[in-house]
Order: C-alpha cells, then structure tokens, then sequence
C-alpha cells in the first residue's frame, strides 16, 4: 500500500515545481497533494517567510508544525479532515485568515486564540448550536465570516439567519459572501 506525502516531500515537490527556495517563499500551495498529506508536521518550520499557506485538499485531520512561522498571516486548510482548531493558539496573535470550509469541525472550542483574525471561511463543517457559534463572539476583529452548509444554518431561512448572525456579531461587515448593510451604514 502506498504511504502518505509528508510534508518535506511536499515542500520538496514545491521547491523543484518553482525553482526557488520554500524558506523565501511569501506564499506556499501545498495542497492537492498525491499521494495527499495526513499529518502536517515539524517541516513546516522550514517556511520561515510564509505569510500564505495552503494545504488544502489533503486528508490533515490534526492542525500541527506552524507555531513557528511567524509572518504566517492566511492559513488554508479547506477538504481535510479537521475536528478542532487546536494547534492554532501559537500563531493566534498574528493570523488574519483562515480558510477551514469543508473539514468536520462541530465545536468552535480554541477559536478565541485568534485574537487577530479578520476572515473565517467555515462552510460545510458541522456547527449545529447557537452555543457554538457564540464562540465566534470572542473573536475581537471578525469582519468576514462564510458559514453556509452548516446544519445550523440550514435549518432556517436566509433573512433569518442573516438578522440572528448580526445581532450576534454586530461588528461583521460580511456573511456569507454578501455585504451586511445595517440602518445608518448607507
């Protein structure tokens, strides 16, 4: 049986695809990977200069081996199997995006370590309870939230659901990839 693409190999199979070195690198795409990543590990901190980083469409299920990078500012890790934002706490003060649609993550448990974030891209994950959600409420710079396909959205209608969410997080500026226009903002 064939064995996972770890993530030295990856950033190998960068480095030759882009004939430069991945430790200057400001953006790095490792995503897509075949044979797909599992487990993101301790070769990511080779990434000295990334400020974007993708490992999008692999099969992570672990969030892992970034608490060094420090100008890490967009961290992409849609289609995994991610549970939990554990292991993002490291990287809490400075990161500004995190694309995380498509993984199986129910609870928003470790979510408030994002102190800096601006744009959470979360659709088709699992949230089903206004608990929750509240969770997002302790993230101070939240302007940008995609949350469609989420069994609690799906359950009522869009105006609904819209009106709730800003209620909830008066600070939003977008939902769901629509602007949010607020009496008084024209």
């Amino acid at each position: 049986m064939a064995r996972a693409t770890t993530c030295k190999e990856a950033i190998q199979k960068w480095e030759e695809a882009n004939k430069k070195s991945a430790r200057e690198a400001k953006e790095i795409y490792l995503g897509f990977q075949w044979l797909p990543i599992e487990k993101m590990d301790n070769s990511l901190a080779a990434l000295i200069s990334v400020e974007k980083l993708s490992l999008s469409t692999n099969m992570i299920e672990k969030i892992s081996g970034i608490s060094s990078l420090r100008n890490l500012k967009i961290l992409s890790l849609g289609r995994n199997y991610i549970k939990t934002f554990s292991g993002l706490e490291a990287v809490g003060d400075r990161l500004e995006e995190l694309w995380i649609s498509y993984n199986l993550i129910e609870k928003l448990k470790g979510l408030n370590a994002l102190k800096s974030l601006k744009v959470l891209y979360m659709s088709n994950n699992l949230v089903k309870d206004w608990n929750e959600f509240n969770r997002l409420q302790e993230l101070p710079n939240l302007q940008d939230l995609l949350f469609t396909n989420n069994p609690l959205c799906d359950v009522m209608e869009t105006e609904v659901w819209r009106a709730q969410v800003t209620r909830r997080l008066p600070a939003l500026k977008k939902l769901d990839a629509i602007p949010i226009v607020r009496v008084g903002d024209e």
